[in-house]
């Protein structure tokens, strides 16, 4: 009775002090942060979901370079590199006395093994593209790394600092899914599946000791528990911040921050164009009539987002405005379906757990019924969204962000599953590959995503924001996200 009695006088000091606009005493050596997609594995070189990513990136797992929080290329486990006139070469000057966290040391055979690794026909790399360019990696010296290319590639630096290329070693490989070893400051320590994966800072790691100790990265999917979770000052952080509708009570609050920054995360509603009647572009183009882009954005995101014509964002080089190349216009969209022969066709849309998927695909089906189409409705879970569309091809849409930079290259793939196919892309994004004046390059993706528009092989939505919350006195964290990461490298407590 005792013991009962003193629980619930602890509990209402603690309720007390949240009234007050207090919060449980915060640990200064733990970040306890929020995501609301729990990565199916945690190997980044073997999986496709942006949460693997959100995760192990510089956190855990680094490769020769990395991207910063202004999206520029720096360096990593190279600390410099030489690119030879042609194009064809590139030297990486690598870091000495760096291990992996079992002891592991890392040299120039662990980027042998990994590039390697990545190419191979085997090699379940979701990315495997980015590394095709590569024709050999040679190791004059331990801590010298010599990679060539077949032919020029402009963007393989750019691409060697994706998450799919950090380093990993021999021994460990096969086991990075479920206990991830890498050379980042922070060492896996446990994950507890269906709630959070825990780190601990790295004392042998080879650059500047984080801050912060420990980080947790708690999974919570459902927007109002994670609004609830902040509120109680369960989490410190939420990165990418899930319920938009909720900034208000955060921004009235002085012991939240509220960062409203950029992703490169182009939402899309994808179609398989292999897919009656998607395999008629007269189709593509009535759906993207449709659908009012601004209107879903303010229904969606709260007013946050950046309604886009085509595969790009503001943020990339070469972006070119074509937010108005298909207006809202349902008219059109019916004269559309109904020269193509669809009119009153049934379409499926698969919607993966995102909040901006989940809402964005109820917002989407009332405008295509608005236009004469029947549209089923089917959530699922992450887990199966990559196995039945995106390894399986089965589905006829789905709502999706594709959250990596410059990734023009994936219309450009003979597998991928949206099958769109074309052969103008292809031999366009080859001379976008070629090209080595950034001009020059700039121009070849105002092609590329002019084609896209053209074709409309998936209805370009809008620009996904990153709207970050976490308590005040934490600094550190991305206001914006060049690349699915949620670095902590850099976070600390300042009051």
């Amino acid at each position: 009775m005792r013991s009962s009695r003193l629980n619930t006088l602890a509990l209402a000091a603690s309720l007390l002090a949240l009234g007050a606009g207090g919060a449980p005493a915060q640990d200064r050596d733990t970040l306890r942060l929020g995501m609301q997609l729990e990565p199916p594995m945690l190997d980044p070189t073997a999986g496709a979901a942006a949460a693997i990513r959100e995760v192990t990136y510089a956190n855990i797992f680094e490769g020769l370079v990395r991207i910063a929080g202004d999206g520029s290329v720096v360096p990593a486990l190279a600390e410099s590199w030489d690119i030879s006139e042609d194009g064809l070469v590139y030297t990486f000057d690598l870091r000495e006395g760096v291990t992996f966290h079992d002891g592991t040391p890392f040299d120039c055979a662990i980027v042998q093994f990994s590039y390697e690794r990545a190419v191979a026909p085997e090699s379940t790399n979701a990315q495997k593209g980015l590394f095709e360019p590569i024709a050999s990696t040679e190791c004059p010296d331990p801590n010298t790394a010599v990679v060539t290319l077949s032919q020029p590639s402009s963007r393989f630096l750019f691409n060697m600092a994706w998450g799919d290329a950090v380093m990993v070693a021999p021994g460990t490989a096969e086991t990075n899914k479920t206990t991830p070893i890498g050379t980042g400051p922070y060492r896996f320590a446990r994950w507890v599946q269906g709630d959070r994966v825990e780190m601990t800072r790295y004392d042998g790691y080879w650059g500047d000791a984080p801050a912060i100790e420990t980080l947790v990265v708690r999974f919570i999917s459902d927007p109002s528990a994670a609004t609830a979770a902040m509120l109680a000052g369960d989490l410190d952080a939420f990165p990418n911040f899930p319920a938009p509708e909720a900034l208000a009570q955060f921004e009235n609050d002085d012991r939240f921050t509220v960062a409203i920054g950029a992703t490169q995360g182009e939402v899309i509603l994808s179609l398989n164009n292999s897919r009656a009647p998607f395999d008629d572009v007269r189709v593509r183009r009535a759906l993207a009539h449709a659908i009012d882009k601004n209107a879903m954005v303010d229904a969606v995101q709260n007013g946050l987002g950046t309604p886009i014509g085509s595969f790009s964002t503001p943020a990339s080089p070469g972006y070119v405005d074509l937010a108005d190349a298909y207006p809202f216009d349902p008219e059109r969209a019916r004269a559309l379906l109904e020269e193509a022969g669809a009119a009153g066709a049934s379409i499926t849309i698969h919607l993966p757990p995102p909040a901006y998927a989940r809402r964005g695909g109820e917002v989407a089906a009332a405008y295509l019924q608005q236009v004469g189409l029947n549209v089923d409705l089917v959530p699922i879970e992450w887990a199966q969204w990559l196995e039945q569309v995106f390894r399986g091809y089965d589905f006829d849409a789905t709502i999706i962000a594709h959250t990596e930079p410059r990734d023009l290259d994936i219309f450009a793939r003979d597998d991928y599953y949206f099958n769109y196919d074309s052969a103008e892309y292809k031999e366009t994004y080859q001379r976008y590959l070629a090209a080595t004046d950034p001009d020059e390059q700039a121009a070849i993706a105002g092609e590329l995503q002019r084609i896209l528009s053209e074709d409309q092989p998936a209805v370009f939505l809008y620009v996904l924001p990153k709207i970050g919350v976490w308590r005040a006195g934490l600094e550190g964290l991305w206001t914006n996200q060049p690349i699915p990461a949620n670095d902590v490298t850099e976070a600390r407590w300042t009051q």
